[in-house]
């Protein structure tokens, strides 16, 4: 494939318009061919501002546009799921932003598809992409800070307007946890290679009611082998600022994000061996994002294998036995 990928948006939010739009319309070997969202007004105002040509409201309409390649599905996350299959049946490649559907179930069915279809599924997990997350994969991978016995990470977000999808679990599968907490957990689970799971516990604070989203909570996840992982993350947090963390701890060594620190035991003593240049000049998260569009075309056009995401059946699976603790407020095994 050596023309440019068409790629239509679903989903003209948040997301869509700070980091897939900006990015695809600069990005070459792709070209945005439409953008689709059920408030017309927003989509064509986008598509002015991007320079596309079709607007849709309806993601059926718009995989009928004859010579689109893919489409990048950002919109409400119960709607991933029927998104994709509906991309897939069409005989789309699909980049879909997480969760890749809300539970474990409907997963497998997206990898069933996938492979019927003969296209590539892919979630959008920016975090892996990151420059600095990738120089700490090398550090991992390379064996050099021993074996990894805990890591320890979390989110604080300032408190948002509590309106729409987001704040309903039905639509959106969780708050605070399922927003800012399984990119963490997904990113401890590929940076340690995913190991087995054995028992958590999690405790979440809910103020608004059993039928809406957390408002926060803290997981400790144990493995087999003795590794553990704990997360704590807040979508209410009033402080002078909004904190991201995320920290590994090993037998020889430790490193954390970001900045990108790497402490490593050399002759009895521990030595900072971070890498220099890490930390690009451009924003981590436009970064990421730029990184991983790219390596999704890379993929539709062939020039990388493909590899599935059957690690999100094993992730959404955590997911459910934490919301499962969470809910009856008790410890659960694997």
């Amino acid at each position: 494939m050596t023309d440019a990928i068409r790629i239509g948006v679903v989903g003209a939010g948040a997301i869509a318009q700070l980091a897939h739009l900006p990015v695809l319309a600069k990005m070459r070997g792709a070209q945005l061919a439409a953008i689709c969202d059920n408030d017309r007004p927003k989509a064509r105002a986008l598509a002015d501002r991007f320079s596309v040509a079709d607007v849709f409201t309806d993601i059926e309409d718009l995989l009928e546009l004859d010579d689109l390649d893919a489409v990048v599905i950002a919109t409400p996350n119960h709607l991933h799921e029927p998104h994709v299959l509906s991309a897939l049946a069409a005989k789309r490649h699909v980049l879909c932003e997480r969760p890749l559907s809300l539970s474990s179930r409907g997963v497998e069915r997206i990898l069933s598809a996938a492979t019927k279809a003969g296209r590539v599924v892919s979630v959008a997990n920016n975090h892996r992409y990151r420059t600095d997350v990738q120089a700490l994969s090398r550090f991992i991978q390379g064996g050099e800070l021993g074996k990894i016995v805990g890591l320890r990470a979390g989110s604080y977000h300032a408190k948002r307007p509590s309106e729409g999808w987001r704040f309903r679990r039905p639509e959106s599968g969780g708050g605070a946890f399922l927003d800012l907490g399984v990119p963490l957990l997904d990113l401890a689970l590929w940076l340690s290679d995913y190991p087995e799971p054995a028992r958590v516990s999690a405790h979440m604070d809910r103020a608004r009611g059993a039928s809406t989203v957390e408002d926060a909570m803290v997981v400790q996840l144990e493995c087999v082998g003795g590794m553990s992982f704990l997360f704590d993350v807040s979508s209410v947090y009033v402080g002078e600022e909004e904190r991201w963390w995320f920290e590994i701890l090993a037998t020889r060594g430790s490193a954390r994000l970001a900045p990108l620190r790497v402490i490593k035991e050399l002759n009895g003593r521990a030595t900072d061996v971070s890498p220099t240049g890490a930390a690009g000049r451009e924003n981590a998260f436009i970064q990421s994002y730029r990184a991983e569009l790219a390596h999704f075309l890379a993929t539709v056009r062939g020039e990388v294998s493909y590899e599935p995401p059957n690690d999100q059946v094993a992730l959404h699976r955590i997911v459910e036995v934490i919301y499962k603790a969470a809910d009856e407020g008790k410890e659960v095994r694997f």
